[in-house]
């Protein structure tokens, strides 16, 4: 048996695989009610431990250091000897989360991605996987002797690059936010969404009540998505006209650093959820405002993976003879 889970800064899911990777059971938790992982973790464990249990493996949000995370978006502190301490499983493999869903979706099927455009991929060429959700992840698939290799990376902390005067206006806005430096994920998520809005609350300064009336739980950027593909509300349509133009800027800026023939793969929650906004246009607009390197954008294909558990899948397969 094998214990993977995908590790988030809004939820964390568990799941318990057979031998064949079938998922025998799963749970999933609010990652924010539990002050350490180790809380979260002994709930599941004590309800769904197994005796033989050959690994257990983490796809987290964050960076990996020496089987150790300190994670970006949640006070918590995972080391794999602590969990090999509580359990007694002596392989425990601690993967970036945008590590886990690269490997994780190099074995989905076709039916789990909706494409962008009409572009197809190259046969063993780079593949850019990048997901915005509570955070914004990257990762790099490349090919040794037409063998893949996943490269992790925390690239999503990168500088934000504004392209206009508006999103120039946005930088400094968040700059005044966060004391200075400002990363695309500051932009590129769902709090970025939150942020994007709370700074057009200058230009739309007789904000529609029907954000606040209608909010589940505080989401704001849930809320915003919701209002703009209805097209209720001015404000959050140009919200998201920003926020996926400037996605699309982000992946156009790795297509290019590793000319991503294969493809560019968008995963996390915000895509998936929002693929009527995504079509409209912006996200391309930004992907392909590259100057004299348009055309060569253009043959890059982009893809939406529709599946919420492919970093889960992607931990899993970790141990099932599928190491990459």
């Amino acid at each position: 048996m094998i214990l993977a889970a995908d590790v988030g800064g809004t939820k964390t899911l568990f799941g318990l695989f057979d031998e064949s990777g079938k998922q025998v059971t799963g749970q999933v938790f609010q990652s924010n009610e539990y002050s350490s992982f180790e809380g979260l973790f002994e709930q599941f464990w004590s309800e769904h431990c197994r005796e033989g249990l050959s690994a257990i493996n983490l796809a987290i949000a964050g960076p990996i250091e020496n089987g150790e995370c300190k994670t970006t978006n949640l006070p918590w502190h995972i080391k794999s000897i602590s969990l090999q301490s509580l359990t007694g499983v002596k392989e425990v493999n601690l993967l970036n989360d945008l590590e886990a869903t690269a490997i994780g979706i190099l074995n989905l099927p076709d039916d789990d991605f909706v494409f962008l455009n009409d572009a197809r991929s190259e046969e063993f060429e780079n593949i850019v996987v990048l997901a915005a959700g509570t955070g914004l992840g990257e990762a790099f698939v490349t090919y040794f002797s037409n063998t893949p290799k996943v490269i992790s990376t925390e690239g999503g902390h990168v500088d934000f690059a504004p392209s206009n005067d508006l999103e120039i206006d946005l930088l400094r806005f968040l700059q005044s936010k966060y004391n200075g430096h400002v990363s695309y994920e500051r932009v590129v998520s769902g709090m970025g969404i939150a942020d994007i809005y709370e700074f057009l609350g200058v230009k739309y300064a007789d904000e529609s009540r029907k954000i606040a009336d209608g909010m589940i739980d505080n989401d704001v950027a849930a809320r915003v998505s919701q209002m703009a593909i209805a097209e209720l509300d001015q404000r959050c349509a140009e919200t998201m006209n920003i926020f996926f133009r400037c996605y699309g800027a982000i992946a156009g800026n790795l297509a290019l650093q590793v000319l991503a023939y294969g493809g560019i793969v968008l995963a996390g929650g915000i895509a998936a959820k929002n693929l009527e906004l995504i079509k409209k246009g912006q996200f391309m607009e930004g992907f392909i405002a590259k100057g004299r390197y348009a055309d060569l954008l253009k043959r890059i294909p982009i893809k939406i993976c529709t599946n919420q558990q492919a970093a889960l899948y992607g931990a899993m397969n970790f141990s099932l003879n599928k190491k990459i």
